[in-house]
């Protein structure tokens, strides 16, 4: 059986228990998941029952693609004006009640889909319900598929990561540094960036959330670089906190509690328990020490298709961790005046507890 048939098992029994016939599939990185289809355009259609082949739209562009990246679907082309595309669609489904993923869809869209769906008679009109996180809570958990181009991008960003700090001096500047691991990630297998990296340094790394400037890095700053390559669809996630040549009496003091901090979780975590409670071992130990109020942000999250997704791992999280999530722990202090500290691994949580696809080191000193 493929990978994407595996996922499409997966997400019919959801189906019934949401009191739906069929899901219809929106969102971008849910319809990649479920069809293999990686085109910017289309909608599926997933029934309930295994005897009717799920249904891919999307246009002209993308026909031929859709075939090749989907052969289990029926491909349907969206030719004309919606109102007649959906009719050819929605018409063959009967009076079903048809799921559509309410965190998606706009009121604007939504009022679009129901007018043209109202325009079916009734007798062969499906009945439009809301649901939500269906897929995404399918997503979570990933497959062995899933997990090796996961470890892929994360050796990619590694990689990238190292060529960049062995050649970056004093007076580069942020950008600079970004552009050096985009350049190099780009030119060894991604794809892309998984997101825009972080290059702060010195007081702009108290920023969680930097843009890297055309500033100049000094000499004895930290420099906060947060990163990660996308591989075949698949992104990593990593930071660590640099310092080019000596640094003052406050960094190694900052950086070996956000160690303690991110090593305990490290350690601690394991499924069924609660991502707030997971947050909370590495909170406990900066709040310890007296920077509660500089960890601002929540322990880390899931990773897969999106940079963020199910889990989240927070102080507000009701998520409850799984074996086959894979996670990032990025605990970090923030200090406006001076800069900030952040690590961050992402890894796979089994059974046994958190294994990092990390690989690059992390600095080992003592305050």
């Amino acid at each position: 059986m493929t990978s994407t048939m595996s996922r499409i098992d997966r997400i019919r029994p959801r189906l019934s228990e949401a009191n739906v016939d069929a899901l219809l599939i929106t969102e971008l990185h849910n319809r990649r998941y479920a069809s293999g289809f990686s085109g910017s355009n289309g909608w599926l259609v997933i029934p309930a029952d295994d005897a009717r082949a799920p249904i891919l739209a999307t246009d002209f562009r993308y026909l031929e693609q859709a075939a090749q990246e989907s052969p289990e679907f029926e491909v349907v082309q969206m030719k004309g004006e919606m109102q007649k595309w959906w009719d050819e669609l929605a018409r063959p489904l009967g009076r079903i009640r048809l799921g559509f993923e309410s965190a998606d869809l706009t009121v604007s869209a939504h009022k679009r889909l129901r007018d043209v769906n109202a325009k079916i008679p009734a007798s062969q009109r499906p009945a439009l319900v809301q649901t939500a996180n269906i897929v995404e809570s399918i997503r979570a958990v990933k497959d062995d598929a899933e997990l090796a181009l996961l470890r892929r991008a994360a050796q990619l960003t590694d990689d990238a990561f190292a060529h960049a700090t062995s050649a970056v001096e004093a007076g580069w500047t942020e950008s600079r540094v970004s552009w050096e691991i985009e350049q190099y990630a780009r030119g060894h297998g991604a794809e892309a960036m998984a997101f825009e990296s972080i290059v702060a340094a010195g007081p702009w790394g108290a920023r969680p959330h930097a843009r890297p400037r055309d500033e100049a890095i000094e000499m004895g700053e930290p420099i906060v670089i947060d990163m990660g390559a996308r591989f075949s669809g698949y992104c990593a996630d990593m930071t660590r906190t640099i310092v080019l040549g000596e640094h003052d009496e406050q960094f190694p003091r900052i950086y070996d509690i956000v160690l303690a901090a991110h090593e305990t979780a490290a350690q601690m975590i394991e499924p069924g328990m609660s991502g707030k409670d997971a947050d909370q071992l590495a909170r406990q130990v900066i709040t310890d020490a007296g920077y509660g109020e500089q960890f601002g942000h929540g322990l880390g999250h899931g990773v897969g298709l999106q940079i963020h997704e199910t889990p989240h791992l927070g102080v507000t999280s009701k998520d409850t961790l799984e074996p086959g999530m894979v996670i990032t722990i990025e605990p970090g202090i923030y200090l406006s005046d001076w800069g900030g500290v952040r690590i961050e691994d992402m890894g796979l949580l089994d059974e046994q507890g958190f294994h990092s696809f990390t690989g690059t080191p992390k600095l080992r000193m003592l305050a």
